[in-house]
C-alpha cells in the first residue's frame, strides 16, 4: 500500500499555534518535506520532533517530486510543509500533490493556521464571500490583469504584498479603482503585529517605513468597473441597495456608502436616489 501526503498547515508566525493533530502527524511520517528546512527546524525543536526533513521549495520543486512520490509508493508517509501557513496557497507544493492525485497516492489535508482567513476576520470586512488574489504579479501586463479581476470582485478581496511594494500596490489600486476602505496586516500573530484600517489615502500616510510581511483585506464592495462606465440607473442603486442591507445585512450608512464607491457617485446622491424611490412607494 502506497503512504499518505500529508499537507500541513504551520504557524504563520506565533509557535503556539501549532495544532495537536499537525504534531502528531510531524512525528509519525517518515519525512516532512519543507519549504526552508532552516526555519522548519525551529518548530520541530520546539516541540521535540526528530524526523527528518528534505528542502523542498519553488527552485528544486521540479527534481524533487519524483523522489517525494517513490517514497510514498513504497508506504512512507510524508509531510509537506511551508514556511508559514497552509502549503500550496501562495507557496510551493501544488505540482507534488497534483502527482500524487494522479498517481493514486491518499492526500491528507491537516488544516491550521492561514493568513488570509486571521486578517479577513479582524478586518471588520469579513463575510460569506471573499475573492483571495494572492501576491500581485510583478509584470506590467500580469499586474493589468491582477487589477481588473480585483476591481471586478465585487467583494472583499485578500491579498499578500511584499514590504518594499506595499506603497506602490495601494497607490496603483488608489489611483485604479478609488479610495476604498482597506485592513493591511502585518506580522500577524507575532510580536509586533500591527493592523492599519482606514480609506487607502489615510492608510498610505501610515507607512512611511513598511517592514515585515503584508496582508491586505480591502473593501471593493460591488464594483465591476469604478472608471468610463455609464452612471447607474436609480432603480438599480435602490435594488442594491435593498439586497445590502437585507441580504448582506449591512447598515444603512455601510450600504450607501458601498454604493457610493461602487458607481462613483457621492453617498448623498445615493441617499437622494433611495429616498426619492421610498416616496415613490408611498
Amino acid at each position: 500500500m502506497p503512504g499518505t501526503l500529508f499537507v500541513v498547515a504551520t504557524p504563520i508566525g506565533n509557535l503556539e499555534d501549532i495544532t495537536a493533530r499537525a504534531l502528531r502527524v510531524l512525528r509519525e511520517v517518515r519525512l516532512i518535506a519543507a519549504e526552508d528546512t532552516r526555519r522548519t527546524a525551529h518548530l520541530l525543536s520546539r516541540y521535540a520532533v526528530a524526523t527528518p526533513t528534505t528542502s523542498f521549495h519553488q527552485h528544486n520543486e521540479s527534481r524533487k517530486v519524483a523522489a517525494v512520490l517513490e517514497r510514498l509508493r513504497r508506504g512512507e508517509d510524508v509531510a509537506l510543509v511551508s514556511d508559514a501557513g497552509t502549503p500550496t496557497i501562495s507557496d510551493p507544493g501544488h505540482r507534488l500533490v497534483r502527482q500524487a492525485i494522479d498517481a493514486g497516492i491518499r492526500v491528507e489535508p491537516i488544516p491550521g493556521p492561514s493568513a488570509a482567513i486571521a486578517a479577513l476576520a479582524a478586518s471588520g470586512m469579513g463575510g460569506q464571500t471573499f475573492t483571495f488574489l494572492g501576491f500581485p504579479p510583478t509584470r506590467s501586463s500580469d499586474r493589468k490583469r491582477w487589477l481588473h479581476e480585483l476591481r471586478a470582485a465585487g467583494r472583499p478581496v485578500v491579498f499578500f504584498e511584499a514590504p518594499h511594494r506595499i506603497r506602490e500596490t495601494l497607490q496603483q489600486i488608489h489611483r485604479e479603482v478609488g479610495d476604498c476602505q482597506v485592513s493591511v496586516a502585518r506580522e500577524l500573530t507575532k510580536k509586533h503585529e500591527e493592523f492599519v484600517r482606514g480609506p487607502i489615502s489615510i492608510v498610505l500616510n501610515q507607512l512611511d517605513m513598511p517592514v515585515g510581511e503584508f496582508t491586505v483585506v480591502i473593501d471593493i464592495g460591488q464594483s465591476t468597473d469604478l472608471r468610463g462606465s455609464a452612471p447607474a440607473a436609480k432603480s438599480a442603486i435602490v435594488e442594491e441597495f435593498g439586497r445590502l442591507t437585507i441580504s448582506e445585512g449591512l447598515s444603512r450608512r455601510r450600504a450607501i456608502s458601498r454604493l457610493a464607491r461602487a458607481h462613483g457617485l457621492l453617498p448623498n446622491d445615493v441617499y437622494a436616489a433611495i429616498e426619492e424611490a421610498r416616496k415613490l412607494v408611498k
